[in-house]
Formats: C-alpha cells, sequence, structure tokens
C-alpha cells in the first residue's frame, strides 16, 4: 500500500480553501476587465515570463521567523503591467512551484498556498492597476507610477497577510510577532522598489538590446540578483554579528556565579517598563536587547576584582567603574552596527538622577531614557540577588529601596511606573521564581537590523512538519 496523502491541520486546510475561492473569484472578476496598457502577446512571451516567475521564486532568503522572500514580487508586477488582468495571475500560479515540489515527504498543501497566495495577490494588484489606469485623469507617466504604486502596496497587504496568517495559525506564534520579525520592514522596500516592475515589462516591450526585450529584462534581473546575493550576504554578517554578542553575553554570565541569568532578568523588568510606557514592540525589542548587554564591559575586568568577596581598594572600585567605557571598548569592531541608543544604554546605565554617577556625571533628563530604564531594572536586580558583600533584600525591601532612592538616583516618573509594573506580580518581581521558571538555556534574540533594501515576496518555507520552523 502506498504511503496515505499527509493533510493540513484543519484550520489551516480550511484557510487554504478560503484563499483558493478567494482567488477564484478575483480571477473571475477579471475576466471582464481591460488592461489598457496590455499589447499582444504570443506563446514564446508567456513561456519567458514563466522561466522569470519560476528563477525568481528560487532566489529567497530565509527570514527569522518561518518565512521567506523572494524576487517574484518584482516579476508579478512586471506581468501585470504587460498582460491582460486575468493572465497575470494565472501565470503566476502555474510557474511558481517550490523546487521541493513532488519530493517525497514535501508537504503539498504548502506549495499549494505558497501559489494560490502569491496569485491573489497578483490578482488584487491587477484589479487595482487596471482600475487607475481606467479611471486616472492624470498625464500617462504619473498614471503608471501611480497604478505601480497602488499595485505594490495591493500585493504587499494580500501577500503579508496571508503569510503573516499562515504562520499564526500552524505554529502558534502571535500575529504581532510573526509580522515584526520577518515583515514589519518590508513596507518601504515594496513602495520604494515597485517601479522596477514598471521598468522590467516597458523595457520587454521596448527592445533596447539586440532587437529583443528580454535582453533589456534579463540584464535588470542580473541586477536584481547581485542585490539579492548581497542582502542574503547582509543577513548571515548580522547572524554571525548577534552569535559574537550572544557568546560575549554567555562568557561574562559564566565567569560572575552571582550574575547568572542578571542579563535576563534585568531584560526581562526592562520589558515590562518599556511596555508600560507605551514603547512599540520594535523599540521593546531593541531595549531589551541592550538591557542584556549593559555590563559587557566586565568581561575585561580581572577576575580577582570583579570576583572579589570583601570591600574594594578605591582602585578596584575605580577599574569597576570603568566598564561602561570597556563595554564600547570590547565591542569597538562592532560598534558601528549597534544603534546609538545601545550605545548609551552600555555607556551611561550608572548614572544617577541627580548627578553623582558615572562615568560622565550626567543628572536628570541629561540621561538617556533607555540608560535610566535600564539603570533601574538593574539596580532591582542587584539588590534582590544579592552579592558576595552584600545580601540580597526581599522584592518588598528593594521595591522600597527604590521609592526612597526616587528623585537621588532614579527618574521619579521611572519609580512610579516601575512600582505599577512591581504591583503586577511579574514573573521577574521574585528572583528565584524567575530563576526556576527560567530553566532552558537563553539566547540572545537577534537585533533587528533588517534594510529595507531588496524587494520581496513572502512564502510560507518548505518543510515535511505542519509546523514551520526557521529552515
Amino acid at each position: 500500500m502506498g504511503k496515505p496523502v499527509a493533510l493540513p491541520p484543519p484550520r489551516v486546510g480550511y484557510y487554504i480553501l478560503g484563499l483558493f475561492l478567494s482567488c477564484a473569484a478575483i480571477q473571475t472578476a477579471l475576466l471582464n476587465i481591460e488592461n489598457p496598457r496590455a499589447g499582444s502577446y504570443t506563446l514564446w512571451d508567456l513561456a519567458v515570463w514563466a522561466v522569470l516567475i519560476l528563477i525568481s521564486k528560487r532566489t529567497s532568503v530565509k527570514l527569522p521567523l518561518s518565512a521567506r522572500v523572494s524576487h517574484t514580487f518584482i516579476v508579478a508586477l512586471a506581468a501585470v503591467v504587460y498582460f491582460p488582468p486575468w493572465l497575470a495571475p494565472l501565470l503566476v500560479f502555474l510557474s511558481s512551484f517550490d523546487k521541493n515540489f513532488g519530493k517525497v515527504g514535501y508537504p503539498w498543501y504548502k506549495d499549494l498556498f505558497n501559489r494560490v497566495q502569491a496569485a491573489l495577490s497578483t490578482g488584487v494588484a491587477a484589479l487595482v492597476w487596471s482600475q487607475v489606469q481606467l479611471s486616472s485623469s492624470l498625464p500617462p507617466h504619473l498614471t503608471d507610477l501611480v497604478g505601480i504604486g497602488a499595485a505594490s502596496l495591493a500585493y504587499f497587504l494580500v501577500n503579508m497577510s496571508a503569510v503573516t496568517y499562515v504562520i499564526h495559525l500552524s505554529s502558534g506564534l502571535s500575529l504581532r510577532k510573526v509580522w515584526f520579525e520577518n515583515f514589519s520592514w518590508l513596507r518601504t522596500s515594496y513602495l520604494l522598489q515597485a517601479p522596477i516592475g514598471l521598468l522590467l515589462a516597458e523595457a520587454y516591450r521596448t527592445p533596447l538590446i539586440l532587437g529583443w526585450g528580454g535582453f533589456t529584462v534579463l540584464l535588470i534581473m542580473l541586477l536584481l540578483y547581485f542585490s539579492r546575493y548581497y542582502w542574503d550576504e547582509k543577513v548571515r554578517l548580522e547572524e554571525s554579528f548577534n552569535g559574537t554578542i550572544e557568546l560575549m553575553v554567555a562568557a561574562l554570565d559564566a565567569k560572575d556565579p552571582f550574575t547568572r541569568q542578571h542579563a535576563e532578568r534585568v531584560a526581562a523588568i526592562t520589558e515590562s517598563l518599556a511596555k508600560k510606557l507605551g514603547f512599540d514592540e520594535e523599540e521593546v525589542k531593541r531595549i531589551a536587547y541592550a538591557a542584556r548587554l549593559h555590563d559587557i564591559g566586565k568581561v575585561a575586568i580581572p577576575d580577582a576584582v570583579l570576583l572579589k568577596p570583601g570591600r574594594l581598594s578605591p582602585e578596584e572600585f575605580k577599574l569597576i567603574q570603568s566598564h561602561p567605557q570597556k563595554g564600547l571598548e570590547v565591542l569597538r569592531p562592532l560598534v558601528p552596527r549597534l544603534p546609538r541608543a545601545v550605545q548609551e544604554v552600555i555607556l551611561h546605565h550608572h548614572e544617577r538622577w541627580d548627578g553623582t554617577g558615572y562615568p560622565m556625571g550626567k543628572r536628570g533628563e541629561e540621561i538617556p531614557l533607555w540608560a535610566r530604564i535600564v539603570a533601574l531594572a538593574d539596580a532591582y536586580e542587584a539588590m534582590t540577588a544579592g552579592r558576595p558583600y552584600s545580601p540580597a533584600k526581599s522584592p518588598e525591601a528593594a521595591l522600597n529601596e527604590i521609592i526612597m532612592l526616587a528623585g537621588r538616583q532614579f527618574d521619579p516618573k521611572l519609580v512610579r511606573v516601575f512600582q505599577q509594573a512591581w504591583l503586577e506580580d511579574p514573573i521577574w518581581k521574585d528572583r528565584e521564581v524567575f530563576l526556576r521558571r527560567s530553566t532552558l538555556p537563553v539566547q540572545l534574540p537577534a537585533l533587528p537590523l533588517p534594510s529595507p533594501s531588496a524587494p520581496a515576496s513572502a512564502t510560507w518555507p518548505a518543510s515535511n512538519s505542519t509546523t514551520p520552523g526557521r529552515s
């Protein structure tokens, strides 16, 4: 007996069916709509564009959470401009199959989903493009630019919404997390690079090289592939960058047993405060990243000083106070890639509200907000963790001390926010509870450093599992 055909989880299956029916409805509507810019075409033209779509599908790059991006977006928009409205989505559906399609173990429904959502995105873009062309009273060139921009936005919304939701259904990740990790930075790319689709169509329609427009299109595609190669290398570089930082944080954790998961708990407190202050999701992630790095300069402090059980001498204390500057020195090769706010946290997290802190004696709002937040989180964690020379305080005693130090060591407004967060009984309130619930190794999340330089279409990645993972 043959191996039974794998079926998607019911919710995913119904979702794919809904997308398919929506695609069919759009396709039916497009049969009665005209694209004034479409010209005549031959079977050769169809074959050429089918191959371009197929090739563009192969040039994809992994994203942080269960998705990939490719050049299909650009070629699909070009097909929308060049062909009748009904033909572009059909061409995308037939030509954008995955390279693993037909292989044993490959989930057929993932390929179906990717093809359906790509065709649906193209169909909606074709509908928008045609309506702009038919209704605009602007000069032709402006009409084309408005049309391609609107079509690009329509493609983006359908494509990204479809992929975000299917990852949410299959993995259980929140919609916000999937969107933020993978796609939030792509919207600028879609709008700014949409005219390349218009350029491809016009280049094919108006031969510039050896009497055939395909040569010009191939030249443009080569430039796009070069940009994709650059982007791929950029992603790998950022992975290496974050891996290096993670190793340094782990080395500090191993160096000082009294700071076990100190950085993680400081980051958890910082996240709570940032959310209370109304930071958006990207800012929350960045400040939590900064919190994990705040003490990185301690890797450059000799163990004899850092781990000394008794009182420090003035010279030793001065050496300890140098760890903020040493943090930036240690990270010097990576500093150009660190956001300024992250650098400010590393340098200023020991400044005090009254100006008696170090290393620069900044006071009040001269101290960057992110550094003030991390300073408060760092102090609470240290108070409740204890050191060889200072026994741990209870959560209540630490809170009372922080309240007493408002206006001297800490920003009074932040102290009020901290008190509100503390009263909600968060996991970080009690250190032992936090440690018990954090028994698994914690990896430093990747710093969000995406660049909107590469046009992309998102897809659900191939996997042998119904739950997508990083592939």
